[in-house]
């Protein structure tokens, strides 16, 4: 009785086996023609295309072991700063007061903004690869973005938006928070380490427009890194000095609300537009961006808990600033093995853009909270 049943399902099975069996097969074909074509070559051929072979196993193999190692990737990584130990060197801690309201003029210690600015731009480029000026990462998959492809592309996205938190923190270091006034001088180191750090992030040693040798993009950041650590040096040296006013920490997170604010509507556009679920190959860049964003403003602002603790406490801001740590560890516990952009009433496809996008506007209104606090 079952026979004509089990007959069906076996026919439809073999027919699925062949159309797999056709599709590796049109695959592979084009290897296996080069390789019949390489066996019938002499080693005057052979030998440079056999070194050129081992020579792109070997670069593919560096990029997906950097693509895929995430060194020193650690969510409660600002949990382990002890803002409160004494300066390296001897250096007596030593504050200016201005104003026991708007904060005080610090000097002669080092700054946790700019401490915490170094060790994530170390992390990125240093104790991590930069993927994104890789010369297989610029050639894509057969030409083809990997931005474009599920594949190698989320630790790209997620240095990207570590690296987007540190710019923001350089230009407020220049602007406001490396000098007493808007008048006074800018300081040279944070000058250079806002230069450094705005360079692009796709350079690799060699380009064509314009076409000639390139400093790669990682040099640049490191000058960066080593701007911002000379500075800090200088400060404990009571050389320098750090604005800690509270118009300064209301104008820090009112630009760095701004930021996370772009981000979301990013994230918002790619959920309302393009929710393809799995299939949706730009979602993991969109989440890994905005994953590394709050990675990298999680560590900034607790380190300015630190810097503006005289304002934090005068304006009792401790539990609003707390919220606002909580959330950015909130979002950094997710972490999913493959980004789905579902629908947000769907039940088979999750929607963990969606679910970003909540902790992205969490931080968000939180922290226009406290701006309005600081305004007040």
């Amino acid at each position: 009785m079952f026979d004509p049943i089990v007959s069906f399902f076996t026919r439809v099975f073999q027919a699925i086996g062949r159309g797999i069996g056709m599709l590796v097969a049109w695959i592979v074909w084009p290897f296996v023609a080069a390789s019949q074509w390489y066996a019938r070559r002499g080693w005057i051929i052979k030998g440079p295309i056999g070194i050129g072979l081992i020579l792109l196993i070997a670069l593919y193999g560096y990029f997906i072991w950097n693509t895929q190692r995430w060194t020193n990737f650690d969510t409660a990584y600002a949990e382990k700063y002890d803002f409160t130990a004494a300066p390296a060197g001897g250096a007596n801690p030593q504050t200016e007061t201005t104003d026991p309201v708007e904060g005080e003029v610090k000097t002669c210690t080092r700054s946790a903004i700019v401490d915490v600015t170094a060790d994530l731009i170390d992390f990125n480029v240093n104790q991590n690869g930069w993927i994104s000026s890789m010369i297989l990462y610029k050639l894509g998959l057969f030409g083809m973005d990997w931005d474009h492809t599920p594949w190698l592309d989320n630790k790209a996205s997620f240095q990207r938006g570590i690296n987007q938190a540190i710019r923001r923190t350089s230009i407020e270091l220049v602007d406001t928070l490396g000098r007493v006034r808007g008048t006074s001088q800018i300081d040279q180191n944070l000058q250079d380490a806002r230069g450094s750090i705005a360079f692009d992030e796709e350079t690799w040693y060699f380009g064509l427009n314009p076409f000639g040798p390139k400093t790669p993009t990682p040099s640049f950041y490191r000058s960066a890194e080593r701007s911002l650590r000379a500075f800090n040096d200088r400060m404990q040296n009571c050389q320098v000095v750090f604005n800690a006013r509270a118009d300064n920490l209301m104008q820090f997170v009112d630009r760095i609300a701004g930021d996370i604010g772009s981000t979301s509507d990013l994230i918002q556009e790619r959920s309302q537009n393009h929710n393809g679920g799995w299939f949706d190959t730009r979602a993991d860049d969109r989440f890994w961006f905005a994953y590394g964003q709050l990675y990298g403003y999680y560590g900034i602002l607790t380190a300015a808990r630190h810097d503006f603790q005289q304002v934090i406490t005068s304006r009792e801001l401790g539990p609003l600033w707390q919220a606002v740590e909580e959330q950015m560890r909130a979002a950094l516990n997710i972490q999913p093995f493959i980004i789905s952009n579902g629908r947000e009433d769907g039940w088979i496809m999750p929607t963990h853009l969606t679910t970003m996008g909540f902790y992205v506007l969490r931080v968000r209104s939180n922290l226009v909270e406290l701006r309005q606090v600081l305004d007040r």
